[in-house]
């Protein structure tokens, strides 16, 4: 078995130094990529809600059409959505 020296050590100790510091800059972008996806989630989650939004207004608008022309009784029962939050 080879004898345990200082400098033995010290390269090792270098070895897992260098070894450390590229783990660190995997995480780094790993960590740039996980917000860039969270950002676009969030844009999505946005636009989702516009368009529940405008769905909204849609149906107030047909409401209001239906009953100025008092077509009323001849729609069929509204189905109701819920948006998501």
């Amino acid at each position: 078995m080879a004898e345990v020296t200082n400098d033995l050590i010290f390269e090792v100790l270098k070895q897992i130094q260098a070894d450390i510091s590229e783990l660190k800059f995997g995480q780094q972008g790993i960590r740039q990529e996980l917000n860039a996806l969270r950002g676009h989630f969030v844009s999505m989650q946005g636009d989702i809600h516009n368009i529940y939004l405008k769905l909204d207004r849609h149906d107030e608008r047909m409401d209001r059409i239906e009953r100025r022309l008092n077509l009323r009784e001849l729609a069929e029962p509204p189905t109701s959505y819920e948006p998501h939050s």
